[in-house]
C-alpha cells in the first residue's frame, strides 16, 4: 500500500514539476517573442534612423556651417537666402522623412515601448515633427519666414534613447537564448 501512495505522490510530484517548467518555457518564449518585436519593430528602427539622422546632419554641417565652424542658424548674421533654400531642400529631402519614420515608429508601435507610460522625450520628438509639418506647409505656399519647427528637436536625446533601449533588448535577448553576451 506504501508503495501505490508512493508511486502516485510521484507521479503528481512529476506532473506538477512538468507543469511549472512548461510554464516556466512558454513564459520565456512569449518574452523573447516580446524582445524580438520590440527589437525589430521599434528599438532596432528607431536606432537605425536616429544614428542615421544624426551622421546626415553633421554630414549637413560640414558642408554648409559658417566659417567659424556655426550654424547658419545659430550665428549674428540671419541666414543668406542661398542657405535657406540648401536648409529646405535638406529638410524636405532627408531630414524631414527621417523624423516623420522616427514619430509613426512612436505612434504605431506604442505598445513595444520598455517603459509602462509614454516618455516626455517621444512626445517632444512627435510635437517637433508636427511643427515642421506646418513650416514644411508654409513653405509649398512660398512663404519663406520660418525655417525651424516650433518644437525644438530633441536629437541627442533621442539618439541616447534609442542606443540605450536597442543595447539593453539586445543583452535581454541575448539572455533568453542562453548566451553570453560581453558588454
Amino acid at each position: 500500500m506504501i508503495a501505490v501512495v508512493v508511486t502516485i505522490g510521484l507521479a503528481f510530484a512529476g506532473y506538477g514539476v512538468t507543469y511549472l517548467n512548461g510554464l516556466r518555457l512558454s513564459q520565456r518564449h512569449e518574452r523573447l517573442a516580446r524582445v524580438n518585436r520590440q527589437l525589430s519593430d521599434f528599438y532596432g528602427p528607431l536606432f537605425a534612423l536616429t544614428e542615421a539622422n544624426g551622421r546626415i546632419f553633421s554630414a549637413f554641417m560640414e558642408r554648409n556651417a559658417r566659417p567659424d565652424g556655426r550654424s547658419p542658424f545659430a550665428h549674428e548674421t540671419p541666414p543668406t537666402e542661398e542657405e535657406l533654400a540648401e536648409w529646405r531642400l535638406w529638410v524636405m529631402t532627408v531630414f524631414l522623412p527621417n523624423i516623420r519614420a522616427m514619430r509613426d515608429l512612436v505612434i504605431h508601435h506604442a505598445d513595444l515601448l520598455s517603459e509602462p507610460a509614454m516618455p516626455p522625450l517621444l512626445l517632444q520628438l512627435c510635437a517637433h515633427v508636427s511643427g515642421y509639418e506646418i513650416t514644411a506647409a508654409r513653405w509649398a505656399q512660398d512663404s519663406y519666414d520660418q525655417h525651424l519647427s516650433v518644437v525644438p528637436f530633441p536629437s541627442e536625446e533621442i539618439a541616447a534613447y534609442a542606443r540605450t533601449g536597442f543595447a539593453q533588448l539586445k543583452r535581454e535577448q541575448a539572455r533568453l537564448l542562453g548566451q553570453r553576451h560581453d558588454s
